[in-house]
């Protein structure tokens, strides 16, 4: 019986180095995915503001945002806020879509899907498509869109305007105002 315990014994320890060895699998890499279509950063709930010289222009808001380096794109989904603000730093206008964008090299705006916009003077603003240029300071669209103010609701298409909804042209009008 001894003899039987030395020899598992020997067998056991000369077979210890084996028991460890076993080929390496090497992670597979999907051939059909582009690395350069990928984000090169991601996060949730979280804000970009978009300043320049110290002023703040926007603050947008997304439940997404996937950072596109090679394109000079952040892309914005989940729901979308955007805050603008006066030279003086005071709120004028918010923003809210579906979805959209910021072109990293210009800082424009694209919103995306059930936009409205509502400034602090009561005008409302909706659209399914919406831009924001960032070194005028203006929004436009060539869609359809409805403006409605303390003192008229108008319809159209095509669209030009101030952040603030005061200044604004509907290219091809459709609706009804009131004269005074």
């Amino acid at each position: 019986m001894i003899r039987v315990v030395k020899i598992f014994i020997v067998f056991f320890v000369v077979s210890l180095p084996f028991l460890g060895c076993e080929e390496k699998l090497k992670p597979s890499v999907i051939q059909t995915i582009d690395s350069r279509l990928l984000p090169q950063q991601e996060s949730w709930n979280s804000d970009i503001v978009v300043s320049d010289s110290g002023h703040v222009h926007a603050i947008i808001h997304a439940g997404n945002i996937r950072v596109f380096e090679n394109d000079h794109r952040t892309q914005l989904s989940q729901g979308v806020t955007v805050h603008f603000f006066s030279a003086e730093g005071h709120e004028t206008s918010v923003l809210t879509s579906a979805e959209g964008s910021v072109d990293e090299t210009t800082n424009n705006l694209e919103a995306d899907n059930h936009v409205v916009a509502v400034s602090t003077n009561g005008s409302r603003l909706v659209t399914e498509r919406l831009f924001w240029d960032n070194v005028r300071q203006l929004i436009h669209t060539p869609e359809y869109v409805e403006i409605t103010t303390p003192k008229e609701k108008i319809h159209g298409h095509g669209f030009e305007s101030d952040q603030t909804l005061k200044n604004y042209k509907i290219f091809v009008v459709t609706g009804q105002g009131h004269a005074e």
